[in-house]
Order: structure tokens, then C-alpha cells, then sequence
């Protein structure tokens, strides 16, 4: 690993025994390999300290970091970001699978435009097994240049997986760090799309596993899913109506703070109250998961020639 590498990947993980491994494979077989891979483990109880440690040994780019205690997942994602060192930075999940070109085409697309903030790709749920069950199609304005759009359709549309592109740390660092409310991830893209447009490599390289040990699947209720985020959500101070209260106020706290003209400022703030009156959202509530799965004759992709790691690997 290089002293200072151009890209780190932040992987926090807790009890991620089952598919941590691959996902391991997966980012260390990257075709761009100047990056750092940071784990900060959760303080997990299973066997994800000792799959790190042998990946660590194995490979000079991982470097593990070990919590005390479980401070939550939303803390966790902000913290294995302070560890992190490259000017480019991106988040990996412990149980997706990554297509060996994803970092190669998002660095690309970030180095070929300097007004790209974010960069990321085409996405396919899989199953436990590594099986595409839904391709997604990609339907948001995030790479419009003018921020009130890219802010509306944020809130109208179903969401990608923006969260896990590869994004400018400088911009990052800018923004408000991800919160623990219901739907915090919304506001917090929402925020950082403020900043700038983003791109969307045209090649299925990202996928997104779904399995019933996904913490959304594991925490099912809207209060379960944020006491997961942060355990201090667990008491009596944090009902539910004060968590979507939150989840508004999310959105208007990023219009505040982004770097906006008054006019566009003017404009986010018309599409969200838009947002909140209306009684029909295209796409609200709708996950990619929850779609129903498509003909397997349809699906030309093979996730085992894409990922590395998927012949067997040295896991």
C-alpha cells in the first residue's frame, strides 16, 4: 500500500461473519488498487475479528480497527471515515459483492469530470447465494447541474444506492455526518447531491445483497431500524414521531447549510414543502428488495465472471 493512497474504502462491519469474506475477495480484487480498506469493527461477537486480521496479514491495504463497544452503525459509518486518509472515499457494505471494475470506472469518472462530486454505478439486488433476483434501473436527476433538481428528485423518486459510490472526501467533510433518525441516509445524500452532480457509470458493477440478516430485514420496525443506527435511540425520548419529525427536519437542515443561491435555496424549500403535502409519492416507501423477481432467462449477467473471488478465492 502506498503512504498515501488515492482512494480509502470505509467497511464498518458488525457480526458480519457469514459474508465478510466475499466482500473481502470482492474489494481486494479491484482492478484499481491505489486505495486503503478500513475496517472498523463494531465490537462484533462472532468470528469477524479473526476473518479481519487474516485479510489484514494477507493484504498490506487493510488496516483493522477494533471498537470497544457497540456504539451503533450510524456512528460507525462516521467513524471508519475519520480513519480514512484519501482525497477520493467510499463506503463498502460487508455483505455486497463489488464487480471488479467499480472503483476503476468511478475514479474515471470523477478524474474525467471535476464538477462530479459522487460517482457510482448500475445495481442489481442479489440473493444469499450471490444471485441476481431484480436489476435496477436508475431513474433519479442526480447528475443534473442545477441543484434544486437533483434535490426534487431525490425526494420524489426512489432512491439508488448513492450512499456506497465513490465520492470526494473534501465534500464529505463538508456535510452534516450521517445521523441515526428514520431514513437518515435519504437526508444525508440528499445533502451531499446539494454540493454537486453526480454520475452513474452505465455498467452493472454494484451489488447489493439482500438476505434475512440485512440489519433493514433484522430491525423491521421504523424504531427497531434507528435503535440499530444508535442504541441511545432506544429510550423513551426517541418515539417515533419525534424520528420522522427528524427526518424533515433533515432535509431542511441540508438546504440550510448547503452552498446555495438564494433563488435555488428558495427552490429546494418549495420542493420539499411539495413533498410534505402531497398525498401520493411516486415510489414512496418502495424498496428495490421488496420487488418481485425477474425471469431468470431475462438476466444475461453473471455475477461469478464479474466478482473476484466468486471461483473460490483464497477465503
Amino acid at each position: 500500500m502506498t503512504a498515501h493512497p488515492r482512494l480509502s474504502v470505509g467497511l464498518p462491519v458488525y457480526n458480519g461473519e457469514e459474508y465478510l469474506a466475499e466482500s473481502f475477495e470482492a474489494l481486494l480484487g479491484q482492478t484499481y488498487e491505489d486505495f486503503e480498506l478500513v475496517v472498523s469493527d463494531n465490537a462484533s461477537t462472532d468470528g469477524t475479528r479473526d476473518i479481519c486480521r487474516r485479510y489484514a496479514k494477507l493484504d498490506s491495504r487493510v488496516r483493522y480497527v477494533r471498537l470497544s463497544r457497540n456504539i451503533g452503525a450510524a456512528p460507525n459509518h462516521n467513524h471508519v471515515f475519520t480513519e480514512c486518509r484519501g482525497e477520493l472515499f467510499k463506503w463498502a457494505s460487508h455483505d455486497d459483492l463489488y464487480a471488479r471494475d467499480l472503483l476503476a470506472r468511478c475514479v474515471e469518472a470523477l478524474d474525467e469530470r471535476p464538477d462530479v462530486i459522487l460517482a457510482h454505478s448500475g445495481q442489481a439486488v442479489v440473493d444469499g447465494d450471490g444471485k441476481v433476483k431484480v436489476p435496477y434501473e436508475y431513474g433519479l436527476a442526480t447528475d443534473s447541474p442545477h441543484a434544486p433538481e437533483r434535490f426534487r428528485s431525490l425526494l420524489f423518486e426512489p432512491g439508488g444506492d448513492d450512499f456506497y459510490g465513490v465520492m470526494r472526501a473534501d465534500v464529505l467533510r463538508r456535510v452534516k455526518p450521517h445521523d441515526s433518525y428514520h431514513h437518515a441516509d435519504r437526508t444525508f445524500v440528499a445533502e451531499i447531491t446539494l454540493h454537486g452532480p453526480f454520475h452513474q457509470v452505465p455498467e452493472l458493477l454494484y451489488f447489493r445483497r439482500d438476505h434475512p440478516t440485512r440489519a433493514e430485514r433484522a430491525n423491521p420496525g421504523k424504531r427497531a431500524r434507528c435503535v440499530n443506527l444508535d442504541p441511545r435511540r432506544a429510550g423513551p425520548l426517541h418515539p417515533t414521531p419525534r424520528l420522522l419529525a427528524e427526518y424533515v427536519l433533515g432535509f431542511v437542515g441540508a438546504i440550510r447549510r448547503a452552498p446555495l443561491s438564494a433563488a435555488d435555496r428558495r427552490a429546494c424549500y418549495g420542493h420539499l414543502a411539495a413533498w410534505m403535502t402531497s398525498r401520493v409519492r411516486p415510489g414512496a416507501g418502495e424498496r428495490v428488495e421488496d420487488r418481485a423477481p425477474v425471469d431468470p432467462d431475462r438476466l444475461t449477467v453473471s455475477v461469478d465472471a464479474l466478482v473476484a473471488g466468486r471461483d473460490g478465492g483464497r477465503a
